[in-house]
């Protein structure tokens, strides 16, 4: 414990975001640079609780009051070796992760939690800038080969940590680029891709190889698949978008969003020159109030948009925590990110009956009625609000509902793995399927989830994947994610 009265003498503070009308502008991420002291007091706030909460609030079990402490006392190197010892990308959940750690901070019961995603973010950050992150190639090889199908976090995760075990790993990636949702899914805004790039880079100096513009199960057979590797490991994510199908879905200008987010990441690669689809001069309706909803809406605005409205089924939670949802449990609470401070109507509690033909084809308004919410024996339902209905015109609509499952595929079809209700991939707690040799993990498992959930399954899959060809392992497993099949 640093400062055992920091927790008392300080407040929480965060870095200052760049003004909202300057940085809609640009595509560079949203903060300044946060002072050295600054952190360390932050740091300094950590109260060295007998049970530290946060540890358990992060599916890593992340070593938080470690790092802490090491911060304040500024040894920034053995803080990064801390960092690293559970987490393999913390410069991608230092910036897109929601803090569950924060959320089970014990300081948090009464007062404001430690900035604990903020210090995460800082140790990584000076970490590449002192040049202490380096490659960590296996001093031995096993011999033994391993397919990942999929780029996104799980699968970056389970690569690295079989290939740190002297494996030879291959990431098979349908996309252009390597990172899956982190290269097309998260605006440059949220995380330049400069800190992928640099990460991927680290990780082929390693040994893992990347496969990039290879449909698995397409180009690549899954049974030359299981024949060429002695283990496949399926981490191709939850991309089929959920649809809103009412009348006048079939009307040009309405996208899901992640037919839209992916063209403005491909014009910051340099691959297009504008995007295919954009907002510019455009009444641009959302439907989805999540953090996919605000990467479009702040995607939007930079686009050009003329107004933006994000729609959500569900009523506006309040700013304080209720009586229902205590700590340490996850606040459902009124959030404001960077991107709704850029500009956009939030409306909650209303529901899309229709969209409306401009009379060529194209979306030129939606109509929709204010729900109320019901709780019924089976889980809440949503009632229409009677004489409520409205129409807002709008040339662009984005669905960012969420997503339910991977894409039915000849691979999984042709493999013959077993799927659950809810559409995923079914898997034992050890992290394998119904198929000899073929293990999931991340998303196309757990269905949509956090980054932070990805990486924490990447690992706990890498360790069976390892005892499975080995016997043994000697590769760490985060507690969170064991013991149970998460279906």
């Amino acid at each position: 414990m640093g400062d055992p009265r920091g927790f008392l003498e300080h407040g929480r503070e965060l870095p200052t975001r760049r003004d909202a009308q300057q940085r809609t502008k640009d595509w560079q991420e949203v903060y300044i640079d946060f002072p050295t002291d600054a952190i360390k007091t932050q740091a300094s706030r950590c109260m060295d609780c007998g049970i530290p909460f946060c540890n358990n609030g992060c599916p890593l079990g992340n070593l938080i009051p470690d790092w802490n402490d090491l911060v304040y006392r500024d040894n920034w190197r053995e803080a990064i070796e801390r960092l690293h010892a559970t987490n393999n990308f913390p410069e991608f959940t230092g910036r897109l992760c929601p803090a569950p750690c924060e959320a089970a901070c014990v300081l948090g019961i009464n007062e404001d939690p430690v900035t604990i995603k903020q210090v995460e973010v800082e140790i990584i950050d000076r970490a590449w800038d002192e040049g202490w992150v380096v490659p960590l190639p296996a001093e031995t090889k096993t011999g033994k080969s391993v397919a990942v199908v999929g780029s996104g976090p799980a699968g970056l995760a389970v690569a690295q940590q079989l290939t740190r075990a002297g494996h030879n790993v291959v990431v098979f990636e349908r996309a252009d680029r390597i990172g899956g949702l982190l290269r097309y899914g998260i605006p440059e805004f949220k995380m330049e891709k400069r800190h992928l790039d640099r990460r991927l880079a680290q990780m082929e100096a390693e040994g893992t190889e990347f496969r990039t513009s290879v449909n698995v199960g397409v180009d690549l057979s899954a049974e030359q698949l299981q024949a060429d590797f002695d283990a496949v490991v399926l981490a191709g994510g939850s991309t089929v978008s959920r649809d809103l199908p009412v009348s006048g879905r079939d009307l040009t200008g309405i996208h899901y969003a992640m037919d839209y987010l992916p063209l403005a990441n491909k014009v910051q690669e340099g691959d297009l020159s504008e995007p295919d689809i954009s907002a510019e001069g455009k009444r641009v309706v959302i439907i989805g109030g999540g953090d996919t909803g605000a990467d479009c809406l702040g995607t939007a605005n930079r686009q050009g948009a003329v107004s933006v409205h994000q729609f959500e089924i569900m009523p506006q939670p309040s700013s304080d925590r209720p009586d229902s949802n205590p700590w340490p449990t996850w606040p459902n609470i009124f959030r404001v990110s960077s991107a709704h401070e850029e500009g956009v109507e939030r409306v909650y509690s209303v529901s899309t009956s229709e969209f409306v033909d401009d009379g060529t084809g194209a979306v030129g308004a939606l109509r929709y009625h204010e729900v109320e919410m019901v709780m019924g024996d089976t889980g809440p339902r949503f009632e229409p609000v009677e004489g409520s209905e409205t129409e807002l015109p709008a040339e662009m609509v984005l669905l960012a509902m969420g997503f339910t499952g991977p894409e039915p595929s000849p691979l999984l079809e042709t493999m013959g793995v077993e799927m659950t209700e809810r559409h995923n991939v079914a898997r034992n707690a050890d992290w394998s399927t119904n198929v000899d040799n073929v293990f999931v993990c991340g998303d196309m498992g757990r269905g949509q989830s956090l980054i932070v959930w990805a990486i924490a399954e990447g690992r706990a899959c890498a360790a069976s994947v390892d005892a499975h060809l080995m016997g043994d392992t000697t590769l760490p497993s985060p507690v969170a994610t064991t013991s149970r099949p998460l279906v």
